[in-house]
């Protein structure tokens, strides 16, 4: 895998680490003409559609939180706030079965493995470098509506596909699937929080506990346990949890430890919660916006300041991470980043945040180009 991490230098801050300590409570798809040369994708046209990578929005996922009537009120945190590292920007080349290949005129065209695939991409707003006749003999590209919630379908110019296809990233093995909501399964943008994470797992030289939040088809949780680590991942959609169960039959690791929980996000961490269950590193993706399946509605800027607060309750006396990745927000980086340093007040360490990048790696995958920003990110480590 290639990447590599931009940070500024930064000094620690004094602190408490994460943890139960005294006093704690009170520490309150239509098919559609193809031109590379014609803008496909076009950007929001309102703050309901507004974003920094549209797609991510798209799918209308069940993994969502139910938080319209809070449990328990927001803690006020007390101590020092952690130092911070601003801006990071994490950076990927491609890793394993994927890379970037050209981007341009609201398009990207990306490798996955013996596919080449196009697929809208608003922020892509230069001309692309590959030849013209590339993109056209593309082996699927995605067609009809290129609004964030807008659904369509592929199109297959050289020979139909089937819905799914084997892929591997960091030494996991799973499915890429063709949906109607340009999406293929997997997310690489978050190669670089697997990998940060499979190396702190490595290298901890102890059992680690890791909770994936809104864990789509699982590829994070099975990079985790393939690593060591006992992982519990959360998703409300039941069509996600059966594709989390595919990719692990599909690499032969189901005796791995990898709880797979089928219910709301927010409803899961409140119980750990009461129950006192901690975790090591705490993987979190929430959406926009979205609904549960019994009707509960996920607004990230209502109900994030909660979600990241209950997790921080579930964070470990010796906790290793807590990351949290944001999709089609109309926001700087930060103010999530004000937000994790805010929620992580006498918790010591840093929060470092900025921007995960892809960048293009052109025909071969080692040829570096422009960079793609992809999302925001903000996450917190003990030193």
């Amino acid at each position: 895998m290639k990447h590599r991490e931009s940070r500024p230098r930064s000094s620690a801050a004094p602190g408490r680490a994460p943890g139960k300590t005294p006093g704690k409570a009170n520490d309150r798809r239509i098919d559609a003409g193809f031109n590379p040369g014609k803008l496909q994708a076009k950007p929001s046209r309102d703050e309901k559609h507004a974003g920094r990578r549209g797609e991510r929005a798209a799918e209308p996922r069940e993994t969502v939180a139910a938080a319209n009537l809070p449990e328990r009120p927001l803690i006020a945190r007390s101590g020092d706030r952690p130092s911070e590292r601003v801006p990071v920007i994490l950076e990927s080349l491609g890793a394993g079965d994927f890379h970037l290949i050209d981007t341009g005129n609201g398009l990207k065209l990306e490798q996955y493995g013996p596919y080449r695939i196009v697929r809208p991409e608003a922020q892509a707003l230069w001309q692309p470098t590959v030849p013209a006749h590339l993109w056209d003999n593309a082996d699927a590209i995605f067609t009809g509506d290129t609004e964030e919630d807008g659904m369509g379908r592929w199109r297959f110019p050289r020979q139909v596909l089937g819905e799914t296809w084997p892929l591997q990233l960091l030494g996991v093995d799973f499915l890429g699937r063709f949906t109607s909501f340009r999406h293929v399964g997997v997310f690489p943008e978050q190669i670089v929080h697997w990998d940060w994470m499979k190396q702190q797992i490595e290298a901890a030289k102890r059992p680690l506990k890791v909770l994936n939040l809104f864990g789509y088809t699982g590829v994070a949780s099975l990079v985790a346990a393939r690593a060591g680590a006992e992982v519990t991942h959360v998703d409300a959609s039941k069509k996600a949890i059966g594709w989390g169960r595919e990719n692990q039959a599909l690499g032969r690791m189901e005796d791995l430890p990898i709880r797979w929980i089928c219910e709301d996000a927010m409803k899961f961490i409140l119980r750990e919660e009461r129950r006192g269950n901690t975790y090591d590193i705490i993987l979190t993706d929430p959406p926009k916006f979205g609904r549960g399946p019994n009707g509960e509605v996920w607004h990230l800027f209502e109900h994030l300041p909660m979600m990241l607060d209950i997790c921080r309750s579930l964070l470990s006396p010796s906790a290793l991470g807590l990351v949290l990745t944001a999709y089609s927000i109309r926001a700087s980086f930060y103010s999530i980043h004000e937000l994790m340093r805010e929620t992580m007040r006498g918790s010591a360490g840093a929060v470092e945040s900025g921007e995960l990048v892809i960048r293009e790696a052109g025909l071969d995958g080692k040829t570096p180009g422009r960079a793609l920003s992809t999302s925001l990110f903000s996450r917190w480590v003990p030193k």
